[in-house]
C-alpha cells in the first residue's frame, strides 16, 4: 500500500475499529477527536450524527495537517445517534440515565443514524447518512435490572450495545446491523473504495484471517 493510501480513524471507539478489522481494514493511526456532542436546540437526530460526524473529521484533520500528513491520508469519523421519533436519546454514562433510555426503548421501535464522513488525500469531503429501524421486546423488570447491573450500557448510545447482552432485546431490525453497532461496514467500504483506497488489500495477503 502507497503513502497516499494511509488510513486515519478519527475516533477511539474499540466497536468502530473492531468493525473495520472485520472488513479486513487496519487504520495506520487513531486520532480520537473530543467535541461537544450536546445537540443544538430543535436539531433533528439526523442533522446531529451528520454534524457530529463532520466536526469530529474536521478536528482531527487539523492535526493532520498542522504534521503535514492530511496530503497522504484518507481521514474517517463516524457518529451514531439513537432517537425515539425527534428525541435523541444520550451516550449513557450514568445509571439513572440508562434506565430513562431503557424503559423508553421498551416494547417500542427507534431510529439509529450514523453519520459517516470521509476526507480524501485530495481533500475531497464525502458523507454518508446511514438509518436503522429496531424494535425492542417489552422488557421485564428482571431483564432492565440485571442489564443494568450488567455495566454494558455505559458510554452507548441510548443505553445499549446490541452487539452484547441487549442483542436478545431486538425483536425486529430494518437496516444495517453495523449501522446499530456503531459503523456501517457497507457504506464505510463503499465510500472508501469510491475515492481509491485499497479496500482489499489485506485480503489478498491474508492478513485478515
Amino acid at each position: 500500500m502507497d503513502a497516499a493510501s494511509k488510513l486515519v480513524l478519527a475516533s477511539s471507539s474499540p466497536r468502530r475499529l473492531e468493525l473495520l478489522q472485520q472488513a479486513g481494514i487496519e487504520p495506520d493511526r487513531l486520532i480520537p477527536a473530543d467535541i461537544d456532542e450536546t445537540p443544538q436546540r430543535a436539531e433533528h437526530p439526523r442533522s446531529l450524527a451528520k454534524r457530529l460526524a463532520r466536526m469530529k473529521a474536521e478536528k482531527a484533520l487539523e492535526r493532520l495537517r498542522k504534521n503535514g500528513e492530511a496530503e497522504q491520508s484518507f481521514l474517517l469519523a463516524a457518529d451514531t445517534v439513537v432517537a425515539v421519533g425527534r428525541r435523541i436519546l444520550p451516550k449513557t454514562e450514568l445509571f439513572d440515565e440508562a434506565s430513562d433510555c431503557l424503559r423508553l426503548l421498551s416494547g417500542r421501535a427507534h431510529r439509529v443514524y450514523t453519520g459517516v464522513c470521509l476526507f480524501t488525500p485530495a481533500g475531497k469531503l464525502r458523507h454518508r447518512l446511514v438509518e436503522s429501524r429496531v424494535r425492542f421486546k417489552r422488557l421485564s423488570s428482571e431483564e432492565l435490572e440485571s442489564y443494568l447491573a450488567s455495566g454494558e450500557w455505559r458510554g452507548k448510545a441510548g443505553g445499549y450495545a446490541i452487539q452484547g447482552l441487549a442483542g436478545s432485546f431486538v425483536v425486529k431490525l430494518v437496516g444495517s446491523y453495523t449501522n446499530v453497532v456503531g459503523l456501517p461496514l457497507y457504506e464505510t467500504v463503499n465510500l472508501l473504495a469510491a475515492d481509491g483506497y485499497k479496500v482489499h488489500a489485506n485480503w489478498l495477503t491474508g492478513k485478515n484471517v
